[in-house]
């Protein structure tokens, strides 16, 4: 018998925490994992799932007005945040329940607090109880960012969004990034306001620069406003509960409400880390090698917590890798190269491997192939929303190095385009491929 109380101490039941935990055991490790909010972490709990389904909810402000070109008559519809949110809310407790059943089923102990490490092998939780494991593993996430400014206790951020107690008339989003176009397409279609504050000049900074541009068109179209280089200077609450948001050489902005999208950092403060000598990057994420393993031997980091790419299936991804290598015997490396990314806005975007910019700078002759074009549903509906899709390949092999799209189900489409790119295929193999007609689908093998 180990002399330890088990093989595996997981700190973090997220999406990498429980898959980790979960491959672990089944490989015959005794696992423990320790979770201090509710188990399925961000992704679950305040984060992809929630949004996701708010997103679905937003895109019927347009289908059900567009439905009226298809020959449906549709009464005036009325809107109920109420409604979405408590189902929403009863769905991610449902998914709880799920994660906390796998645990349950591979006999993985949970203890529903926190812990904080106290030794390379040794873990403490919240009621001053003490345990020994053999490895540790950090899966704590992220943490929303909120830059520190008078009056920033009256802002929100992703982790409050899902819990309004009402749909605000107006509101304030600060940020450039996927959670703040996210969430401005979100609020926009359900009827609020919606004005994105961003202290640089550019939205969506990593993606392709047509197709950020074509989001920012479509998004002033749609009636969201956009303050560039406009970093806060405080927040005041009025008499009447409003809030009125100064910024640095713009006029004020009174909102009902303030939504903070200005990033996520690791989730390392006050758990021990520095302690017992893992090692912190500037940004506080914990370094980690290819297997995941910090510079204190016994102690791994999978996830948001190690800052390399902040996505949900890469978490997963890194879990499994840990899992099958130290308990599997199937040693694993994750390979980062053309990780697929989406931002559900509306309308959305997909994109797998470099944008043209990149490509150039790295490639340095490219091919770059475009098409843009109002969709059939568009078309009908009298919407003139147009969608890009945008090829670019590496001039000395044909082989296509990057795919960005904007538009109806981008990201649907993207999943299976990202296979190509991920198998090295050719210009010349979507060329080769009969276009699958009538569909948006069919322009990936129709650019020319």
């Amino acid at each position: 018998m180990s002399d330890f109380d088990y093989d595996l101490f997981v700190i973090g039941a997220g999406s990498g925490g429980v898959r980790a935990s979960r491959i672990a055991a089944s490989h015959g490790a005794r696992v423990a994992v320790a979770e201090e909010h509710r188990v399925g972490g961000t992704c679950v709990i305040r984060g992809c799932v929630p949004k996701k389904l708010l997103v679905y909810g937003a895109h019927f402000a347009e289908d059900l007005h567009d439905a009226r070109k298809f020959g449906w008559d549709i009464p005036e519809p009325r809107f109920d945040w109420n409604v979405l949110r408590d189902n929403v809310l009863a769905e991610v407790d449902r998914l709880e329940g799920l994660y906390g059943q796998t645990l349950d089923n591979h006999k993985v102990t949970v203890f529903k607090t926190r812990a904080t490490i106290v030794g390379p092998q040794k873990v403490r939780l919240a009621d001053g109880t003490e345990l020994t494991a053999e490895r540790i593993l950090v899966a704590t996430g992220g943490w929303p960012h909120v830059p520190d400014f008078p009056g920033s206790e009256y802002a929100i951020t992703s982790n409050e969004v899902f819990h309004l107690e009402a749909l605000p008339k107006r509101i304030v989003i600060a940020g450039g990034g996927y959670i703040a176009n996210e969430f401005a397409g979100i609020f926009n279609e359900f009827g609020s306001k919606v004005t994105i504050v961003n202290r640089g000049d550019t939205i969506l900074r990593g993606y392709d620069e047509q197709i950020r541009d074509r989001l920012l068109q479509i998004s002033m179209t749609k009636g969201i406003e956009f303050r560039f280089n406009a970093p806060f200077q405080s927040i005041t609450r009025n008499d009447d509960g409003s809030l009125t948001v100064m910024l640095e050489g713009c006029e004020p902005i009174v909102a009902d409400a303030v939504l903070v999208a200005a990033g996520r950092v690791p989730n390392t403060k006050g758990i021990g880390l520095e302690d017992v000598g893992v090692e912190l990057d500037e940004h506080g994420a914990i370094k980690v090698d290819e297997t995941n393993q910090s510079s204190v031997p016994s102690i791994y980091a999978v996830g948001d917590v190690t800052n390399r790419i902040q996505l949900t299936p890469v978490a997963i991804r890194e879990g499994q890798a840990f899992a099958d290598s130290v308990f599997g015997g199937k040693p694993t490396v994750v390979d980062y190269r053309n990780v697929p990314s989406a931002v559900f806005s509306h309308p959305p975007i997909g994109a797998v491997g470099m944008t043209e910019a990149q490509a150039r700078d790295k490639l340095g002759s490219v091919r770059v192939y475009t098409s843009d074009f109002r969709a059939m549903k568009n078309v009908l509906a009298g919407r003139n929303e147009r969608a890009l899709y945008k090829m670019v390949v590496n001039e000395a092999t044909d082989q296509v190095v990057g795919l960005h799209m904007i538009g109806p189900d981008a990201p649907e489409i993207l999943q299976a385009a990202a296979i190509a790119v991920k198998a090295g295929l050719t210009k010349a193999d979507f060329d080769a491929t009969v276009a699958l007609h009538p569909s948006m689908a069919e322009e990936l093998v129709l650019l020319k």
